[in-house]
């Protein structure tokens, strides 16, 4: 039995797994591990050194010169890249255009699952992304698996790539892309993107990010000790 306490939440592209998990974090005093921020410096640096995702022995050696770490300011998660803080071009559409790919191979995701794993070892944490409440921490004490309506994914995603600088990238490429995650997560034969038969769906389509808080709160209270 699992004595400190794991909250797993599991979800579709700009559905709000981090800005819920965030909020959880901060309400209970937890870890915010952001696991989809892992697999993205994986691929800024895959990039940025050229390394084939079809070549396992190039994939493997690179896997070998990456030490990823979180670094939290006010909840906010920073996550640095062998020192180099690079949670901003995480985001830019060159390593949104790739993580699908990089995420779907066996070995990235063996070494990822190893370092989450360790992480959630002692602490009480929170961590969303694709497969925690399967393959990372089946045994989560609270699972959640957010899901809303591919267009309203698709306008939050434009609008805070917006607010961040970015206005070449149009609507109608961040839907596109949005799709093309979506297949990619759900197909690849390598821990794709399901629900947990004990997952409770939250759909947050039209509901404020106070209304979802509010929503797992009552999830987790269970679990908190009285």
């Amino acid at each position: 039995m699992r004595k400190n306490l794991v909250i797993a939440i599991d979800g579709y592209s700009s559905c709000g797994k981090s800005t819920l998990a965030k909020a959880l974090a901060k309400k209970l005093g937890f870890i915010y591990i952001d696991s989809g921020a892992m697999y993205r410096a994986v691929t800024l640096f895959f990039i940025r050194n050229q390394v084939n995702i079809n070549e396992p022995e190039a994939v493997k050696d690179a896997l070998q010169h990456i030490e990823l770490n979180f670094h939290s300011r006010d909840y906010e998660s920073h996550i640095t890249l062998n020192g180099e803080e690079v949670s901003e071009e995480i985001r830019k559409m060159p390593v949104s255009e790739n993580v699908s790919e990089v995420a779907a191979d066996k070995l990235v995701r063996h070494e990822m699952v190893r370092q989450q794993q360790r992480m959630g070892k002692s602490k009480n944490i929170v961590m969303d992304g694709r497969d925690i409440g399967t393959t990372v921490f089946a045994d989560a004490q609270v699972k959640l698996f957010m899901t809303a309506d591919p267009k309203i994914r698709a306008e939050r995603r434009f609008n805070e790539m917006q607010s961040k600088g970015d206005t070449e990238t149009t609507l109608e490429e961040v839907f596109e892309n949005l799709a093309h995650r979506d297949y990619a997560d759900t197909t690849r034969k390598e821990s794709p993107l399901v629900r947990a038969d004990d997952a409770i769906i939250l759909d947050n389509t039209a509901i404020t990010p106070q209304e979802q808080l509010d929503f797992a709160m009552q999830k987790v209270q269970p679990f908190l000790p009285q």
